[in-house]
């Protein structure tokens, strides 16, 4: 069965929220499975462009109040902010082998200053255990209470950009990969990435319980629902697995497979009917919004915009969409101006929305200034 740009473009404004706006951020993390939290402004600003009305008090209450939407590290390392019913999936799909490769990693920095994993694994179930007595805590006051996080390790000690560094955050970073700790709500505004810290027990007591070979199918099919139809290829980009892990998971959930213009993909076996072509839309999506970071392959939504958008890394900047495509970037000045730059013609009616779009962003943000973390060419020129 053959399914074609135009109708990929479709499924992509209906079922990101693009062409119809959703009311919650629980809303928003279901539709698009996971958000990017890498740069924590990403989280707020990709669910204001799907709200009806944007609400950052909203926002946070759902991640630090209600807790229906919890930050984690997730697929190919990276942060997410998932609906609170998928952090069990994650964890087995993904961050369980996240976490082997982070405490390997840190065994192997610890062996030259004389520690081994058994001394690791003592730390961490003290640090552990201070957290329980706390509540909640911040990095440093772990420190006080457990000394041992204030070991300090030397990278690339012959080279020019050698540092020191406490094993503070390692050690944090791996709780939290092993589904012990969590992070709680930041110490600052919505823009910090400095947060409190608090056990997953307490945070989100009530967790299923998902064997990983059962999780990988699970995340597939919401994938697939939300990101197909696809090459596997970018299935398995997106959720970092092994060549072999995405052949089991797929063997099991049963996918139909398709030709996305000449090229080989899947769908999920019950969504093969076309997606009725939606109403014409526009949006303005930030920095490692999760529609443009969904796909490995992006030919079909980005065209020839590549190199203006993208970093050297492979992270995408602020983005101007209209009906399915990038059609350029936006940006904000130091004194809050929201800019954009279209990068092909779009026609009076298109960029009259995009203009109104700008609008409604510089409103909601309400002289907040906000700057991607990582800095893109066109991103650049325009915060001039």
């Amino acid at each position: 069965m053959k399914i074609g740009i135009g109708q990929r473009r479709a499924r992509l404004g209906v079922r990101h929220l693009l062409a119809a706006r959703a009311a919650a951020v629980d809303e928003v993390a279901e539709a698009m499975v996971a958000l990017h939290a890498t740069d924590p402004a990403t989280v707020h600003l990709a669910a204001a462009a799907r709200q009806r009305v944007p609400d950052i008090p909203a926002v946070e209450r759902a991640l630090y109040e209600d807790r229906t939407v919890v930050r984690m590290l997730g697929m190919r390392r990276t942060m997410f902010v998932v609906g609170a019913g998928l952090v069990p999936v994650v964890q087995e799909a993904c961050t369980r082998d996240v976490a082997a490769r982070l405490r390997r990693g840190l065994e192997q920095h610890l062996a030259p200053v004389g520690k081994n994993g058994q001394w690791l694994s003592e730390v961490e179930d003290s640090v552990a255990a201070a957290l329980a007595a706390r509540g909640s805590a911040t990095a440093a006051e772990l420190s006080q209470d457990e000394p041992r996080l204030r070991t300090e390790l030397v990278y690339a000690p012959d080279k020019s950009y050698g540092a020191k560094a406490f094993i503070t955050s390692r050690v944090l970073g791996l709780l939290a990969a092993d589904g012990r700790i969590v992070r709680g709500r930041p110490r600052g505004s919505w823009l910090s990435g400095q947060y409190s810290w608090s056990t997953l027990d307490d945070w989100l007591p009530a967790r299923a319980t998902w064997p990983p070979e059962a999780a990988r199918v699970e995340l597939a099919r919401r994938w697939l629902a939300a990101y197909g139809p696809a090459p596997i290829t970018d299935l398995r980009w997106w959720t970092g697995w092994t060549a072999g892990q995405t052949k089991k998971a797929l063997a099991e959930l049963g996918p139909a497979e398709v030709d996305l213009d000449g090229t080989p993909g899947i769908a999920l076996a019950g969504d093969l009917e076309p997606v009725a072509t939606p109403d014409p839309w526009v949006a303005l999506l930030p920095a490692l919004d999760p529609t443009p970071m969904g796909w490995q392959s992006r030919d079909w939504f980005l065209g020839p915009h590549g190199p203006a958008l993208f970093d050297r890394t492979g992270n995408i900047g602020p983005t101007v969409w209209a009906d399915g495509r990038i059609v350029g970037g936006w940006a904000q000045r130091a004194d809050g101006e929201i800019v954009f730059n279209l990068l092909e013609d779009l026609g009076k009616e298109p960029t009259a929305a995009i203009t109104a779009e700008a609008a409604r962003l510089h409103h909601w943000l309400d002289g907040v200034r906000v700057t991607p973390r990582f800095r893109t060419p066109l991103e650049r020129k325009l915060s001039l």
